[in-house]
């Protein structure tokens, strides 16, 4: 497993919006470390390359609705990226695009230059709702997708206990899932995915619906883990200041028809934590763009219950 060196990149192209001035001034003024995308250093093969991507569905008075509209991403290898966007913008649609669980109406999905056709053991899905098995103990969820990859015994118990070793987990591997607690068992769904070796990790809100200490942990963790194995990281959140924690880059969404608005690069020294006021301010700008669309999905709604009413 080659580690990751931890230095932040990304691919040079300019934005759709730029930053605006007076926060440009800000963030300079600052001290701040979050870049638009057309500082970034080019060069690099992607991982991960979505072309002009765009969803429309089907709605129930047979009207189409646009979901994603033309979206254009490059993810290089080892990079850890974070994705963020107002509720319905189609952060967790993406994930499924590139995990071939959808198809997109246009446009295509590309790993190491190969179109997406389908589901693959290169790139696994980790769902807030984990999909563990409780009638099977930690040790058998993380064998489970070996031994769908008919990957002889040996070795099967030989990664299980790697990869229960690498998130702390080899004293529980005889326990089952309900005697654990809701971080023990993010943990056991993390090590379920790395025994296959993916070469992308794409996680869907995590860690939403954990305390802040167990989520705070967690992050540890998961950036530990991220350097050891040198995984590529496509991460969806709602938290901004989680994206800032943790990415290498964040790619802010509109509300729908979800389009990337704007990238940032995030060049701030590893290890991060959220109290961080670095972080914080970081955070900051990229969460007033999101405001204005969090805004733009509140004025929709409200107009639909003035119309309904």
């Amino acid at each position: 497993m080659t580690p990751n060196p931890l230095v932040q990149s990304s691919f040079a192209s300019e934005p759709r919006r730029p930053v605006r001035g007076a926060i440009s001034r800000w963030k300079v003024e600052a001290g701040l470390s979050v870049l638009p995308l057309r500082h970034a250093r080019a060069g690099g093969v992607p991982k991960v390359s979505l072309q002009g991507i765009s969803l429309s569905y089907k709605t129930n008075d047979g009207s189409q609705l646009l979901a994603l509209d033309n979206i254009t991403l490059k993810v290089k290898p080892g990079e850890f990226l974070c994705i963020v966007g107002p509720s319905g913008c189609g952060k967790s649609t993406l994930l499924h695009l590139i995990a071939g669980l959808q198809q997109a109406t246009s446009g295509n999905v590309l790993v190491d230059d190969k179109i997406v056709q389908g589901t693959g053991t290169d790139r696994i899905l980790i769902f807030q709702e984990l999909g563990l098995f409780p009638w099977l103990t930690v040790g058998q969820n993380v064998e489970f997708g070996l031994k769908m990859k008919a990957v002889p015994k040996k070795e099967r118990e030989e990664k299980t206990q790697y990869y229960l070793r690498l998130v702390h987990l080899s004293q529980f591997k005889d326990s089952y899932t309900h005697q654990l607690s809701g971080g023990m068992r993010q943990r056991v769904a993390l090590a379920r995915a790395l025994a296959t070796e993916p070469d992308v990790l794409l996680m869907d809100e995590p860690f939403a619906a954990l305390d802040a200490q167990t989520r705070d942990l967690l992050h540890e963790e998961l950036e530990r883990i991220w350097a050891e194995t040198g995984r590529t990281i496509i991460f969806v959140t709602h938290n901004v200041r989680e994206a800032v924690r943790l990415g290498d880059r964040v790619a802010l969404m509109t509300f729908r028809p979800g389009r990337v608005k704007q990238e940032y690069l995030i060049d701030l020294p590893r290890p991060r934590v959220l109290e961080d006021i670095t972080v914080a301010k970081s955070a900051r700008e990229i969460l007033d763009d999101l405001r204005e669309e969090i805004n733009k999905s509140l004025e929709e709604q409200y107009g639909q219950e003035e119309v309904s009413a």
